[in-house]
């Protein structure tokens, strides 16, 4: 996905006209607290765009009874928390009660309601019932309030799980970064 040219400048009257539909896009790209760039995390099989320099964090997760090594980039902007996390499970029969799980989990840690769910997946995905996106509201372990927006979804044994979370929702940017994953 290209990046918008933020400091472009153009006197040209039909350009302008042509480039009025992204206009809300350049905006929240430009935003100064959203430097959007693009990653590739090696051995992720992923491509995203973040809107800040992530930091990379590892660590055993135990999901579904299988121990595996839970890999995520993490990092805020736009009084946001912006993350990518992946791990590989190795057997296909897990995948589908893992994004399930990591759904559960998600509204568990938000003690948010339950929420509907929209099927989802980006682009190269494996087709998954259980792939989804999930608006939730709820409060954060100290209290405030919070909302989350969550993808889940696979490619293989890979499993994923993509979300912005903050006080309050921010819809387009949200939008925009769900809209850069492509697995592979």
């Amino acid at each position: 996905m290209p990046q918008p040219a933020c400091l472009a400048q153009t006197h040209n009257p039909q350009r302008l006209r042509r480039l009025a539909p992204l206009g809300l896009i350049a905006l929240i790209a430009c935003t100064p607290a959203l430097n959007w760039r693009e990653l590739r995390p090696e051995g992720a099989g992923v491509q995203v765009q973040l809107p800040c320099k992530p930091s990379t964090f590892a660590r055993p997760l135990q999901l579904q009874g299988v121990a595996l090594d839970w890999n995520l980039l993490a990092c805020s902007a736009g009084e946001q928390t912006w993350a990518l996390a992946w791990g590989d499970l190795k057997d296909p029969a897990l995948v589908t009660s893992a994004l399930l799980s990591l759904r559960a989990a998600a509204q568990r840690n938000l003690t948010a309601p339950a929420a509907d769910t929209l099927p989802w997946a980006p682009p190269g995905a494996t087709p998954n019932a259980e792939a989804a996106r999930v608006q939730l509201q709820g409060r954060l372990p100290d209290g405030r309030p919070a909302a989350q927006e969550l993808a889940v979804f696979a490619r293989g044994t890979a499993i994923y799980q993509a979300s912005v979370l903050g006080a309050q929702a921010l819809p387009e940017a949200a939008a925009l970064y769900f809209a850069s994953l492509r697995v592979w």
